[in-house]
């Protein structure tokens, strides 16, 4: 499978694009937006395409042209202010549906927030409070994901860590925020495109004691 990883310079994508690189059944196609970060990928000998969020739908369709599938990693990141989460966790995120479908990838996949399918409510989770223009960016991107109508699956990982993989996770509807690695969001990532039952899903992820495909099967 060619997988087109957007964001993938950042920490989970890079995870992801190794992962999938030294995979004998998947293609990694790292999309970036800066030259150094495209040739740094291509002297590892992945395939990498240059272009950026912000820019025309039409030029995110181009670089999806040979992709089985997509997964959005991508974020704004933390020292940026609201401007940027808006332009790139949400109409990034949009537009790289739109792409897709006008590309005609039909998998897509969504890396999300621990708990934000419960933004509106009263009782959400309390790191929200502190990241609003981010939880309700990841909260409407992941509502048009839903509605586009495209095999999807949204992951919504809690505390992100440089820990070393475990291997083993657990996934739900309404977990607490606790930790997991990016090597085991990326695992996870990897296993929810190879396996059909997780089209049409969204869960939370945080480490657990159950191995990842068993994890997945049981959604």
């Amino acid at each position: 499978m060619n997988v087109l990883v957007i964001g993938a310079n950042g920490q989970i994508g890079q995870h992801l694009v190794r992962k999938l690189h030294e995979s004998p059944h998947h293609d990694a196609i790292a999309m970036v937006r800066k030259e150094d970060q495209m040739k740094n990928f291509e002297k590892q000998g992945v395939k990498a395409v240059l272009v950026n969020l912000e820019g025309s739908i039409d030029d995110i369709a181009i670089a999806m042209k040979e992709a089985d599938a997509v997964v959005f990693t991508a974020g704004s990141g933390g020292h940026t202010g609201a401007d940027k989460t808006m332009l790139i966790d949400l109409d990034g995120a949009i537009k790289s549906v739109k792409a897709a479908q006008q590309a005609g990838v039909e998998r897509f996949v969504m890396v999300s927030g621990i708990g934000v399918h419960r933004w509106h409510d009263d009782n959400h989770l309390e790191w929200m409070d502190s990241s609003q223009h981010y939880s309700a960016a990841k909260y409407y991107a992941d509502i048009w994901l839903e509605r586009s109508g495209m095999n999807y699956t949204i992951i919504r990982p809690g505390k992100l860590t440089n820990d070393a993989e475990t291997g083993k996770i657990q996934t739900g509807e309404d977990l607490e925020h606790k930790q997991i690695s990016r090597g085991d969001v990326a695992s996870t990532i990897i296993a929810s495109l190879e396996n059909q039952q997780t089209i049409g899903k969204a869960f939370d992820l945080i480490s657990g004691e159950t191995l990842i495909v068993k994890a997945l099967e049981s959604l």
